[in-house]
């Protein structure tokens, strides 16, 4: 657990202060460095280092998918209108040859053809990997990797991804996304860490660690981005960027750590929520922006707005008459850079309000400020240009090695009855469903194209699920019947006829690729097409073994009981039809966790860290599959929990113990948690909150003691004022079905 304490109190440049000593030295120079340039810019510069527009702005792809620059346009935007940043994929993935021709030629246009030289700014959604690079390793979204549970890979994935970004000639990283999937129906929980605040804090912290390493100026990282701060992800409809309704206790206890911690890993820039928390759009907030993001999170970065949405104050959130009004909200709570992002509106805007006095220099001085740091930290003014030679580093077979691996460790088997899995080898099966064939639904939105959709631009080398059955078992043992798509039936008895030939029926269903709003959907429930597929194909009494290909949980209810194993792919990446072959046949044992409680109902939403009052007096805790719920091919077992000390005060750290013992006859990895109980407290204390975790692999019959520090601090919650409090009295640790017990005493008393 060593690593996961240095991930969250690890303290990079710009983040916020108290670095360690090299790194205080380099942002002191970096903010000497700032400070002189920021002296020597005029206002219409200033003005200019604060806007961001798209790349579509400055030309359109060829006929052969290159991306081909307007030189004309380019040049206005930059040297008329003193352009600070530029953004977008322009539609499609491209080439890293083409990548570093377009950012080679706004560099040299930028850093020749301007008054002072100051390099462009490129930022991208490297959501997943460097999917808008072709041929970049795509890996499993978040919500797979915190189900993988482990740290180590999450870093080493985020490294990867930043390389082969920083290849294609671009900086700057719009992720990871904080957010935490606690409304099922939002279409961007796969974006998401999971629905729990300390999962998605170490593994983003984790992966903010890889992305920017020590030195931000290395031809190898990248800046990166937290986001949506703050709330985005808990819409009251479940569709995309509507209100959010937040408590201000549920705010502090669940949304705001993720934020904290990627703070104090070190991020350097925070994109803002597009929505609004109880009423107040996040992009016209001073109290989110400033007083509690600068104020108390301590951060120094860059905050950038998310697409158009200072625009959308007045457009949509109609809380400013006009676009003069809109600018002079956000720039004043706190917003240092506008994704416009296709025209110079904002900048002429922002040009009039300071020139009228309604904008102080003052804050145009912090905005741009924090601009220009970046940038240095970044490098930029040094060497803005792409490295040619960095292109052969572009999806390395080492990558794709630590990808499959990340695949492989999401993969969360759900149930296995009689042992139907593994697959023995010489099998015949039938495999069907609209997800068994295409590498769009293993990569969904953020990849290639921003729906993820176009399965023409995927790499035809990669397997799908059926293609990767297909080798493991041989072709004349896999047969495939396009039975349904995900929304209409095509041929469901054509299906039920192939079944007769096979020994098991593996059934791929879950959802097309989709990105932000055009994802949301109005029922949570399974589409009724593969409902039904199922329910047929289980008239013929054969096995199945549904594979389930989502970014959400899907209610599957209805056919649960007719599947004999259940198998959780999420959307696994480039990889994960090899991923989900490999697990179906036994050459994987699975050892992913589920990092989000998976509902049984559409119309009723639980978390692992509910009250008691949701199980008690009536009322029943009843989700298909908990939170943290996971199968595997062996059998781990739990022995000897025990607490170093009966009693634990302020100064103390509290170690805790567990034996686990793997006593199957094949080796297995398990993350072991750790969940702590508040027995009494003055604001109702859930029954349980997820402290540690550690994934320790075992050979088989093999026995390893996992130790987990607790600190006083694990033991605060937000109190009735809205603070962090402990409360002496007695608490429970709990690693799998045992519990052990001890008081907290504040000695200061």
């Amino acid at each position: 657990m060593k690593k996961l304490s240095v991930l969250l109190a690890a303290v990079t440049l710009l983040g916020c202060a108290g670095a360690n000593k090299e790194t205080d030295v380099k942002r002191l120079g970096f903010e000497a460095e700032a400070r002189l340039l920021l002296a020597r810019l005029t206002l219409v510069e200033m003005v200019g280092e604060m806007k961001q527009i798209t790349l579509e702005h400055f030309g359109m792809s060829g006929p052969d998918g290159r991306f081909v620059l307007d030189e004309a346009k380019l040049r206005d935007g930059i040297v008329q209108h003193h352009l600070g940043s530029i953004l977008n994929c322009g539609g499609q993935a491209r080439t890293v040859q083409n990548w570093q021709e377009i950012i080679t030629k706004m560099q040299e246009i930028a850093t020749k053809e301007t008054r002072l030289g100051i390099p462009i700014i490129y930022g991208i959604d490297t959501i997943h990997g460097a999917n808008y690079v072709l041929g970049a390793t795509l890996f499993p979204h978040n919500i797979a990797m915190a189900a993988t549970g482990d740290v180590a890979l999450m870093e080493r994935t985020g490294e990867i991804a930043a390389l082969e970004t920083r290849a294609a000639g671009i900086p700057w990283n719009f992720g990871p996304v904080l957010d935490l999937a606690r409304q099922p129906m939002w279409p961007r929980v796969f974006e998401t860490f999971g629905e729990d605040p300390y999962l998605a804090s170490v593994m983003g912290a984790a992966y903010i660690q890889g992305q920017q390493g020590k030195d931000l100026s290395s031809p190898v990282k990248v800046a990166t981005c937290m986001k949506h701060y703050l709330g985005y992800c808990w819409p009251y409809s479940g569709q995309d960027r509507t209100p959010a309704y937040i408590p201000e206790r549920q705010l502090r206890q669940w949304f705001l750590p993720p934020y904290r911690a990627a703070v104090q890993a070190g991020t350097v820039t925070c994109m803002a929520n597009s929505s609004e928390i109880n009423g107040v759009p996040v992009h016209a907030s001073k109290y989110y922006l400033t007083d509690l993001l600068r104020g108390e999170l301590g951060f120094r970065g860059l905050v950038v707005s998310d697409w158009a949405d200072i625009e959308n104050l007045y457009k949509r959130e109609m809380v400013a008459k006009d676009r003069r009004e809109a600018v002079k909200m956000a720039v004043l709570a706190g917003v240092d850079m506008s994704m416009v992002p296709e025209d110079y509106s904002f900048y002429d805007t922002l040009l009039q309000l300071v020139q009228d006095g309604e904008v102080p220099m003052k804050r145009i001085d912090e905005a741009v400020g924090n601009v220009l740091r970046v940038k240095y930290a970044l490098g930029l003014f040094k060497d803005p240009y792409p490295r040619k030679d960095r292109a052969a580093s572009v999806g390395a077979p080492s990558s794709r090695q630590v990808n499959l691996r990340a695949a492989q460790e999401a993969m969360t088997l759900l149930k296995n009855e009689n042992h139907v899995l593994p697959l023995a080898k010489g099998r015949k099966v039938l495999v069907t469903g609209p997800c068994a064939n295409k590498l769009s639904v293993l990569n969904s939105g953020w990849s290639t194209t921003w729906q993820g959709d176009q399965e023409q631009l995927y790499p035809p080398e990669k397997n799908t699920i059926l293609e990767a059955i297909q080798e493991k078992l041989g072709q004349e043992n896999v047969a495939c019947v396009e039975a349904v798509t995900f929304d209409k039936e095509i041929d469901i008895a054509q299906a039920v006829t192939a079944a007769a030939g096979a020994d098991v029926i593996v059934a791929c269903i879950g959802e097309p690729a989709y990105c932000e709003t055009p994802g949301n959907i109005t029922d949570l429930a399974m589409t009724e097409p593969q409902l039904r597929l199922v329910r047929e194909l289980a008239g013929t009494g054969k096995p199945i073994v549904l594979v389930l290909v989502q970014g959400r949980p899907r209610v599957i209810r209805p056919i649960v009981d007719l599947a004999q194993a259940i198998l959780m792919a999420y959307v696994p990446g480039l990889e994960g039809g090899q991923a989900v072959a490999d697990v179906l046949v036994g050459d994987v044992n699975p050892s992913g966790k589920l990092p989000l409680t998976y509902p049984k109902y559409s119309g009723v939403v639980w978390w692992y860290d509910h009250k008691a009052s949701e199980e008690k007096g009536g009322n029943k805790f009843d989700p298909q599959w908990e939170f943290g719920h996971g199968l595997s091919y062996t059998t781990f077992t739990y022995r000897a929990l025990r607490a170093d000390a009966s009693e634990m005060t302020l100064k103390d750290t509290l170690p805790i113990t567990v034996e686990v013992t793997n006593e199957g006859d094949r080796p297995g990895q398990e993350i072991v948690q750790l969940y702590l109980s508040d027995v009494v407290a003055s604001v109702t204390p859930p029954v349980k909150v997820l402290k540690r975790f550690q994934k320790i692999e075992l050979k088989p019959k093999e026995m390893k003691v996992v130790r987990f520090d607790l600190t006083w601090d694990d033991l605060a919650f937000i109190g009735l004022d809205h603070k962090p409090i402990v409360e002496p009295g007695e608490f429970k640790a709990q690693i799998g079905q045992m519990s052990v017990g001890f008081t907290a005493r504040d000695d200061r008393r």
